[in-house]
């Protein structure tokens, strides 16, 4: 039977700029928390990884590669956190040689889309063009080469995966006998 219900969980998170360690962290809990609701798709902040306010942290390339080596984490953690519920992250994607905000989808250890911004904040407080560009290719499907970070853990989770099914046919093979 085709499900056709999803609950959804949006999450407020206490992010800190250029706190990957802890941003990681705080994003594992509420996809916890979120299975635990019985969400199926959790959605989280902008630039929810990097933090919001990094500022001109966005113009350094360590800030996008950092936020990769997140996601690579949050894929390759032995809990299995984006396993039976579709994770949306928030953070900075450099695709042909242009940075921008991007929302990351993640289902059961791989990268399902990358959505870049199309409208940036440009009033006030928000300077987001001075870091990012909109994208301008609406409608258009563009492929995106993941980081090697990122393919090695979706990599290490498919064995992990694969093992563990393995054990398991095993295991119903001896209780058959």
């Amino acid at each position: 039977m085709v499900r056709r219900l999803a609950t959804l969980a949006t999450c407020n998170l206490n992010q800190w700029a250029m706190d990957f360690e802890g941003n990681l962290g705080r994003i594992k809990e509420s996809i916890r928390k979120a299975k635990e609701a019985g969400a199926t798709y959790r959605v989280g902040p902008e630039l929810e990884v990097p933090g919001y306010g990094c500022e001109d942290h966005f113009l350094e390339l360590d800030t996008v590669s950092h936020s990769w080596e997140v996601l690579a984490s949050l894929i390759d953690d032995p809990e299995d956190p984006t396993a039976g519920i579709l994770v949306d992250v928030g953070m900075p994607v450099i695709h042909r040689g242009v940075m921008y905000n991007c929302r990351v989808f993640l289902l059961d250890g791989r990268v399902l889309l990358i959505r870049p911004k199309l409208h940036l904040a440009n009033d006030g407080n928000y300077r987001e063009t001075r870091y990012f560009a909109a994208w301008k290719h609406r409608g258009a499907v563009e492929s995106h080469r993941l980081p090697d970070v990122v393919v090695a853990a979706m990599q290490r989770r498919s064995q992990r995966v694969r093992q563990a099914e393995a054990e398991a046919e095993r295991g119903s093979e001896q209780q058959r006998q």
